[in-house]
């Protein structure tokens, strides 16, 4: 089970973008990451090669195509060619030959065999976390349904294995061939058997259970282990989970899809969080300890003499837990002045006398700004 950043996701790019759109995004990351601009710096290095990799996934058509559909698995595996869409090469010959009336079948006569293995179908499932299931991970169990091989005739179809006999027709290839005259000649062509429907057997007596298919479809449980860390668009894959293949095929995927919930007091940037802080206004002029909230408690910060509103800090290694390797990003929290709306007589009386007293005193944002204003009307 492997878990995956999306590929949009590391080029910023919505799932509808256009090529065009794609390929501003990249330039853009790769100049952003580039080894060459960050010497030594292993995390821009390995920001780089994924945004390569994104861009070399989503600027390309099939592969774009075959990633919307199966996720990163879908690649490895490579689906458009082992036939995961539905069919391998040889039943794209078999369809260009049955254009041509069959004229040159005999060369490719195994292409489209009903024996041939196929792997099973994959299965979506998508799960919804929590903003803390997310950053500190968990674990789900899951109820998917898929099909799987027969329980009572283990994928034969049949009764018992007394009643499997092999098909006279085509003598157990599951394959005949035929005939066909025309202008140009007289033409082979190979096409699946009509008794045994190509599977090269007959069966007398079908299970019961199954009604001779060979396969049941049932209810099962999925333990899911979530890494902490994973974001929105995450998607985790569990090879051999999906639905049966056929003839010796490899069981399908199961790909859960992770949605996370957003949070009343974070909000997350890739692996950095942020946290807006609301502080009175006499910290902010004296400079004060305040309390910042973290992921596991909260913390004492000493803000300076002066602190503006908007004014950001960082404190490093308090954010969200990163993936493929340790550590964590940043917590980023931005101050916001409080300025109060009612004020006790005592209080009225000194901010009363602290503007009388700097009433001709400007300070140099202010002085900053009327010169911009003379220069503005001059």
């Amino acid at each position: 089970m492997v878990c995956m950043r999306d590929l949009y996701e590391i080029l910023e790019v919505e799932r509808s973008a256009s090529a065009a759109e794609i390929k501003k995004a990249y330039r853009k990351k790769a100049k952003q990451y580039h080894p060459d601009l960050h010497p030594g710096d292993e995390e821009a290095e390995q920001k780089f090669k994924e945004v390569n990799l994104a861009y070399e996934v989503l600027s390309d058509e099939t592969k774009k195509r075959t990633y919307d559909v199966y996720g990163e698995e879908g690649l490895k595996n490579d689906y458009a060619s082992s036939g995961g869409f539905g069919g391998g090469f040889g039943d794209i010959f078999g369809d260009i030959f049955d254009i041509f009336g069959g004229g040159f079948s005999a060369n490719f006569s195994g292409g489209s065999s009903a024996k041939a293995p196929r792997d099973g179908a994959n299965i979506r499932y998508d799960i919804n976390l929590t903003f803390k299931e997310a950053v500190f991970g968990t674990e789900k169990d899951i109820q998917i349904r898929r099909t799987e091989e027969c329980s009572r005739c283990h994928g034969t179809g049949a009764e018992d294995e007394s009643s499997v006999h092999t098909c006279e027709t085509c003598g157990g290839s599951g394959q005949v061939r035929e005939s066909t005259t025309s202008a140009f000649g007289r033409f082979m062509r190979v096409v699946p058997c009509e008794d045994c429907g190509g599977t090269g057997t007959i069966i007398e007596e079908p299970c019961k259970h199954c009604k001779g298919s060979g396969y049941e479809t049932v209810n099962r449980k999925l333990h899911v282990r979530i890494p902490a860390g994973v974001d929105d668009r995450s998607v985790i894959t569990m090879s051999g989970e999906g639905h049966a293949g056929e003839n010796g095929g490899q069981s399908g995927t199961v790909y859960i899809y992770l949605h996370i919930e957003e949070d009343k007091i974070f909000t997350r940037e890739g692996n950095d969080l942020h946290v807006q802080i609301p502080i009175r206004y006499e910290d902010a002029v004296l400079g004060g300890t305040i309390q910042v909230p973290t992921l596991k408690k909260i913390i004492d910060y000493d803000i300076p003499a002066g602190t503006q509103s908007g004014e950001q800090f960082t404190i490093k290694g308090e954010g969200v837990p990163h993936l493929r390797r340790k550590g964590a990003g940043n917590l980023i929290f931005t101050v916001k002045i409080l300025v109060p709306t009612k004020v006790s007589d005592e209080e009225r009386k000194l901010l009363e006398e602290l503007r009388h007293k700097n009433s001709d005193v400007k300070t140099e944002q202010e002085k900053g700004f009327l010169q911009k204003l003379k220069e503005f009307f001059e």
